[in-house]
């Protein structure tokens, strides 16, 4: 027993919250450990989510540059998506907290339960500081912390994963996730940009994320990758801290692209079908389940080729993958839990459900959470 501890010492973790110990489950069985300290398991407990009125249709589009209705449907699946309107008062954070307060009303908690908030977004309202404090000032936490999470379109996955572990070794209690974006703010809406700007619109999603005793049910895993090689085949390179405002202002190139978004798409995609099939088996094989067992697939909003495309590879009917990019188009931190949120709304799901959240995104990073609801 003592050649165990001094291996894995570092997986036992003794709990500032409750001091209560995640056991190996070869362990429980001793008679000197309480066999009543066991790990947690979480739950998503509340949903919600908040789009802009102002609706941006494909022919809205064409008319400011070179593309069409047929074009976008075509290669992406999206027929509209929301935009925020110069001075409706929305924002990143202002579109995460409206996400918010539904979320935090449907768990039954009173906002000064959570415990913690993890904002996920690559379009913050400042470059500094984070949208999770401005997401705390205006929810009115008193001194909740909170942090982002950098991560575009596995933002929400990554946000989830954390408030699993955080919840699961007892430290928290009630974890707020946001993943909120304003895209049309940084796009570039000539015919140079259509290949990026026709695909990402504005929303948020959250979800609060809750402690669960039994341990059945609720998040049972989640699986995180990235491959940086591949880091400026999705990105937006500048203004960075290597080529700042003065520079850029002094060079005054119309053509400087750098602080609009890039997209290799044919890259993109062939990586992301094969990354989503990957993670989507990872999770279903850790925990012995099989495809057919999927209740419902929320896989990221990127694009509705990938989505269809990994639903055939899979052998998943309409009626278990959720897709809302028709409507919303890309809103990648924000797409998860916004469609997330739709599904449950619309009584797709349900308590005892398989539920498979997946993403693929710029770094390139992937991930998916499989969840028993």
């Amino acid at each position: 027993m003592a050649e165990w501890f001094k291996a894995h010492a570092w997986k036992v973790c003794i709990l500032e919250m409750e001091s209560r110990v995640r056991i190996p489950s070869s362990l429980q069985k001793n008679s000197y450990i309480n066999k009543n300290q066991i790990m947690y398991n979480s739950k998503i407990s509340g949903l919600g989510m908040y789009v802009p009125e102002n609706v941006v249709t494909n022919d809205d589009l064409s008319k400011i540059m070179d593309t069409s209705n047929e074009w976008i449907i075509e290669r992406t699946g999206i027929r509209e998506r929301r935009h925020i309107k110069k001075g409706d008062g929305n924002s990143t954070v202002v579109m995460g907290v409206k996400a918010a307060k539904i979320a935090i009303d449907r768990a039954g908690i009173h906002k000064d339960e959570i415990d913690l908030i993890l904002f996920a977004t690559l379009s913050p309202d400042f470059y500094f500081p984070g949208s999770g404090v401005l997401a705390q000032d205006q929810l009115e936490i008193p001194n909740c912390p909170a942090m982002d999470i950098r991560n575009q379109c596995s933002g929400f996955i990554y946000a989830i994963s954390t408030a699993d572990q955080f919840i699961k070794t007892g430290m928290y209690k009630n974890i707020l996730v946001i993943g909120s974006e304003n895209h049309s703010g940084g796009l570039d809406f000539t015919t140079r940009g259509r290949g990026v700007s026709v695909i990402f619109g504005d929303g948020a999603g959250a979800a609060v994320v809750t402690r669960e005793d039994n341990l059945s049910k609720g998040i049972l895993s989640s699986h995180l990758h990235s491959e940086g090689k591949y880091a400026e085949e999705l990105s937006l390179i500048g203004p960075s801290t290597n080529r700042w405002v003065p520079e850029i202002l002094e060079a005054n190139d119309p053509d400087d692209i750098s602080y609009y978004p890039y997209m290799n798409g044919q890259l993109v995609f062939k990586n992301a079908v094969v990354r989503f099939s990957e993670v989507i088996m990872e999770g279903l094989n850790k925990n012995n389940l099989q495809p057919d067992q999927i209740d419902m697939l929320i896989p990221h909003q990127a694009n509705l080729r990938i989505s269809q495309f990994v639903q055939k590879k899979f052998g998943l009917s309409d009626d278990q993958v959720y897709n809302n990019i028709q409507k919303y188009g890309n809103t990648t931190a924000g797409s998860i839990p916004i469609a997330l949120t739709e599904a449950w709304e619309e009584g797709k799901i349900n308590s005892g459900d398989i539920v498979v959240l997946a993403a693929f995104g710029s770094g390139f990073t992937w991930g998916s959470s499989i969840i028993k609801w």
